[in-house]
């Protein structure tokens, strides 16, 4: 397993790196917020352990961002906070678990385990077919018979938040809040200038008429049997 641990305090973060790689698992540990963000996106971890008081960005602050972008891999928020509504917020920014200080190391470890289970499950489930388009989210890709399709990120994104919701149409209020936030400068023209490129790299394939324009509301996947 290999981790990322986000702990600004010396001690408890040498603690930590210690006991888990004493458990075999691969530990790289940053002392300061605004590189969680950064380190999440360019390596691959099983699970991101976040301190919550961070300085720079806070944890929930860096969960929140990452599954704005489309984050998938698992985040457990470490805190000193114990109150219903922290729980809460830890969880409304995208974390899967939560761990109270001070806390038993096993306790750790089993939820470590857990939500390393929890991950595999979930990439093992994480290929979608729409007509004759595979989806494979681990991958971050879009097929047609072999052959991919190239998306940017956010293409990618649009895509499979239609692909979730086929022959439901999608406000666009929906796509703004999934894909960017409700407070992104976003607009419903950026948002149409994103369909019309999904549809340009889709209509080599056949697949221009897939995204469905419904006037005044938003978007859905159609596939046609």
């Amino acid at each position: 397993m290999r981790v990322l641990l986000a702990e600004d305090d010396e001690r408890l973060g040498r603690l930590i790196k210690y006991m888990l790689e004493q458990n075999k698992i691969t530990v790289e540990w940053i002392k300061n917020g605004n590189e969680i963000c950064e380190f999440a996106r360019y390596t691959e971890y099983d699970v991101l352990i976040l301190d919550w008081m961070m300085p720079g960005k806070s944890g929930v602050e860096a969960c929140k961002q990452l599954r704005q972008e489309g984050y998938e891999r698992a985040v457990l928020i470490l805190t000193a906070r114990d109150s219903v509504e922290d729980r809460v917020t830890g969880l409304d920014a995208g974390a899967d678990d939560y761990l109270v200080k001070p806390f038993e190391f096993a306790e750790l470890l089993a939820r470590l385990r857990a939500l390393k289970r929890r991950s595999t499950q979930k990439i093992q489930q994480d290929i979608t077919e729409i007509g004759s388009f595979t989806l494979n989210r681990t991958a971050k890709t879009l097929t047609q018979y072999g052959q991919i399709i190239q998306l940017a990120p956010r293409e990618f994104q649009i895509f499979d938040l239609l692909a979730q919701n086929v022959g439901i149409v999608v406000p666009r209020e929906i796509i703004l809040d999934r894909i960017w936030g409700l407070e992104a400068d976003v607009t419903g023209n950026n948002i149409d200038s994103y369909m019309k490129i999904l549809r340009k790299k889709l209509e080599p394939t056949g697949g221009h008429n897939l995204i469905k324009t419904v006037r005044g509301v938003g978007y859905k996947l159609e596939v046609n049997d």
